[in-house]
């Protein structure tokens, strides 16, 4: 029974008595500490499996890294002119809107080339208003040169007809005139033969006038033979005279009659010359009128128009690109977002394509988390996402898997690898994965700045 006293009734021995060895060595927890220890370390193992069983079956559906960024399409503010800054209306980290100016450019040389450019499209328009105006003229003179140019060539054509005309009434006239020279010298050549005649039944009274006076005075004969003989002589005498004055009548009708040929010979070289004037007024009107129809003057100033409408053309795409270059030198911000770097100084000047300052969006941020190629096997677009941002401790944000990058970020290095080769050592490589997040478990995401270059850990479902 001794050996079974408890350490408490072995110190009641009296002051400064030690224990023994053995009973110091047998000393430890109580039984009561013991429970305790036992209760804890079972309520530890039991927390231990707890969560352990929730990591693994966690663990078993979601694939999980903490190579993640908070990442944002951010803009390079750019001039597309080169030309002197003026003015610069942000600083670092100032909030812009979509469209406010915030750099204007010195447009001093630009407002002059609008200028210009205006003026010389003016001028182009004008003149092709003005080839317009030619085109139409040109038509209307062309059609007013043809109708005159026709009623030549119909004038002509009836003059040919008239003066063809003429000459046959000219040369049937030149047969009837000709036919009485015929008849005119016949009758001036019976005239002529009737003179003889005459003459001699003249001298045959006359004769006989003699000798009837000689017998008269000798008493032979009577004064009634006399005065038979003196009427005798007078009308031989008288168809003698008639006979000459045939003769001169028919020779002044022989003449006139000649002179009537003349003259239609003459009406009938004018006819004929007179058809020969009409054909050559008939060529020159057919020619005129080949040359007022010919297209090639409507079409040489239809072809002057559409010059002045390619030069009207090119001046307005001058205009155009100098109004653009002038509305280059106001740069305005192309989203709303926030200044995030600013490289350009007032009086600096400034080359197309030149970087003059970094704009971060608002909106639209979201999270590039690169897994390895051994975690993507099971990914989709659209799976649920958990993830935490180290700035915002204790918070879960929610999100889904927007997209899946084509290639392994090793392929848009500057040197991609070349595996083709004898010293190849395999290495996991990583895929970017963008995710978007969708809500704050809890609270509102507006509350929650997600800022471009955040750390981040994901985990998506993928189970």
């Amino acid at each position: 029974m001794e050996a079974t006293r408890t350490p408490g009734a072995a110190g009641i021995a009296g002051p400064g008595a030690s224990a023994p060895p053995e009973t110091a060595a047998k000393s430890g927890p109580s039984p009561a500490l013991r429970a305790v220890f036992l209760v804890v370390g079972a309520i530890v193992l039991l927390v231990a499996i707890v969560y352990g069983v929730k990591f693994i079956a966690y663990a078993s559906v979601h694939e999980s890294t903490d190579d993640a960024t908070v990442d944002a399409d951010e803009v390079q503010v750019t001039s597309k002119i080169s030309e002197r800054v003026d003015r610069i209306l942000v600083n670092t980290n100032d909030v812009v809107k979509r469209g406010q100016l915030i750099i204007q450019l010195d447009d001093v040389d630009e407002v002059d080339r609008v200028t210009q450019a205006q003026a010389a499209d003016n001028a182009a328009r004008a003149s092709a208003k003005a080839a317009e105006s030619t085109v139409a003229l040109t038509r209307d003179t062309q059609n007013a040169q043809n109708v005159e140019s026709e009623g030549s060539i119909a004038q002509a054509k009836a003059g040919i007809s008239s003066a063809s005309a003429d000459a046959n009434a000219a040369q049937q006239q030149i047969s009837v005139a000709t036919a009485g020279v015929a008849a005119m010298q016949a009758q001036l050549k019976a005239a002529q033969d009737a003179i003889p005649g005459a003459a001699q039944s003249l001298r045959k009274a006359a004769a006989d006038l003699a000798r009837t006076q000689s017998l008269v005075a000798t008493g032979d004969l009577s004064r009634a033979e006399l005065d038979t003989s003196k009427a005798n002589y007078e009308v031989a005498r008288s168809q003698y005279s008639e006979a000459r004055a045939n003769v001169a009548t028919a020779t002044a009708n022989l003449v006139q009659a000649e002179q009537k040929v003349q003259s239609q010979r003459a009406s009938s070289d004018s006819s004929l010359a007179q058809i020969g004037v009409q054909q050559a007024n008939l060529t020159t009107a057919q020619g005129k009128l080949e040359e007022s129809s010919a297209p090639s003057r409507v079409a040489a100033q239809v072809a002057q128009a559409d010059a002045t409408e390619a030069q009207v053309a090119s001046a307005d795409a001058q205009l155009t690109t100098a109004k653009n270059n002038l509305s280059y030198t106001r740069i305005v911000s192309p989203i709303n977002g926030y200044v995030g770097q600013k490289n350009v100084e007032i009086g600096q000047t400034v080359s197309p394509g030149e970087s003059l300052m970094t704009l971060i969006p608002s909106t639209g941020v979201y999270i590039t988390a690169n897994f390895k190629e051994t975690q993507i096997g099971h990914m989709k677009v659209g799976q649920e996402v958990d993830i935490n941002v180290d700035a915002y401790k204790g918070v879960n944000f929610v999100g889904h898997v927007d997209n899946l990058s084509p290639a392994a970020q090793n392929k848009f290095s500057l040197v991609p690898p070349q595996n083709a080769t004898g010293n190849f050592v395999k290495v996991t490589q990583r895929l970017p994965v963008r995710i978007l997040v969708d809500k704050v478990d809890g609270g509102d995401l507006k509350d929650y700045a997600l800022r471009p270059g955040m750390s981040v850990e994901t985990s998506v479902k993928v189970k």
